[in-house]
């Protein structure tokens, strides 16, 4: 049996003024064209499917498409709800759209949701385990539950999982592996070293961990334990994260093959940095990154002239502009504070000002300019 793993959609997502809609159908296609070729049996998306919990009309609309597609070409679908999900409005109308192959958990009601597929070597099980909080389990269990790791423990332990059987089991949720923590970005909510952490150990009744909530592509503590990671870049501290999609391939019990299908943006997320005509002189050289979305740093150290606007030229989507040099790279001291001000001259306060404030002397001709302000107003210079 053949399945693909997704998760963190995020569909209707924004970064700053600029919609990613046109994206993540362009990613969502890509999904589909995967779906063409390997022909798998399933999708298991693992939360985070809108990125807001009152999803816009167009976000609604795109994933209604992407399942429309995913139903036309046969496959069973299983969705979860992650910690960005509205899990009743997600898993509103779930039992017609079980007719047509869409289960879909979005509120969790005190059991662990299990379907089964069947292939050639008998059944596979597939538990679907929406994003959980303590308080969300209490109300069905007697057990003393404090943490996210006891609210898991009490789910399992009285699902009746059969060991024997292959089990797999989609959720959304931290998972970390006795002091081992995935590598997080900062696009996700996550409370490290919290009570948010629940252990991998949980896991061992199953023979693949589709997992949602952290972005970048990894497994954690073993490999049938995997984040598939979001299919976009959301932030720029994923700008170097290699997005892709998961494949599951399951043939015998513990007989399990995992590989990934990198996935191509309509455009990157980038972080450039350097002097002003190094990054200009590249978005020329290089023109189909130019409509990536960009952070620049920017390193020169003279003053230079609407730097946004020279960049946005050759860059329309820069989304962030920092400037790294000496000038940022130290801390503002009060180089005068500890000098008698009252026997120096505007001019010498001043020079020491520009100092601290730019970690650099004025030029003999910034001198001669000031000197003039100076006279002009009427200071008597030393």
């Amino acid at each position: 049996m053949k399945l693909f793993h997704l998760s963190d959609l995020h569909i209707g997502r924004r970064i700053g003024e600029l919609s990613l809609i046109e994206d993540q159908r362009h990613i969502l296609g890509e999904v589909l064209s995967a779906c063409d070729e390997e022909m798998p049996d399933g999708v298991l998306i693992a939360g985070d499917v809108y990125d807001r919990t009152l999803p816009s009309v167009e976000a609604v609309d795109l994933l209604d498409d992407f399942l429309n597609d995913l139903i036309d070409r046969g496959l069973s679908i299983f969705i979860i709800s992650g910690n960005h999900d509205s899990p009743q409005r997600l898993g509103f109308g779930n039992k017609i759209f079980e007719k047509s192959g869409i289960h879909i958990q979005g509120t969790f009601d005190g059991t662990l949701a299990k379907k089964t597929l069947q292939d050639e070597f008998g059944e596979v099980n597939i538990y679907l385990m929406p994003y959980i909080k303590p308080p969300m389990v209490r109300p069905f269990f007697e057990f003393d539950i404090e943490s996210y790791e006891d609210a898991v423990a009490a789910v399992f332990c009285t699902a009746q999982i059969e060991e024997s059987s292959r089990n797999i089991i989609v959720a959304h949720q931290f998972v970390t592996h006795g002091s081992a923590q995935p590598e997080i970005s900062d696009s996700e909510n996550i409370s490290v070293g919290g009570l948010d952490n629940i252990d991998t150990s949980l896991f061992s009744v199953f023979d693949y961990v589709a997992l949602g909530h952290l972005h970048k592509p990894q497994y954690i503590g073993h490999e049938h334990i995997r984040y598939t990671g979001s299919p976009l870049k959301y932030s720029f501290s994923e700008s170097l994260h290699k997005k892709s999609l998961t494949v599951v391939e399951l043939r015998a019990k513990g007989n399990l093959e995992i590989r990934t299908i990198p996935l191509k943006p309509l455009r990157d997320m980038r972080e450039i940095k350097g002097p002003l005509k190094d990054l200009l002189d590249a978005g020329l050289e290089n023109p189909e990154g130019r409509n990536d979305l960009i952070h620049a740093t920017v390193t020169d150290e003279e003053e230079l002239f609407d730097v946004l606007g020279q960049l946005r030229n050759v860059y329309p989507n820069i989304l962030r502009l920092d400037f790294e040099n000496s000038r940022t790279a130290l801390p503002v001291t009060n180089s005068s504070a500890g000098h008698d001000v009252e026997n120096r001259s505007p001019l010498e306060l001043f020079t020491d000002f520009y100092m601290s404030c730019n970690n650099v002397e004025m030029t003999e001709r910034q001198i001669l300019l000031m000197k003039k302000v100076f006279d002009d107003t009427g200071e008597l210079l030393l």
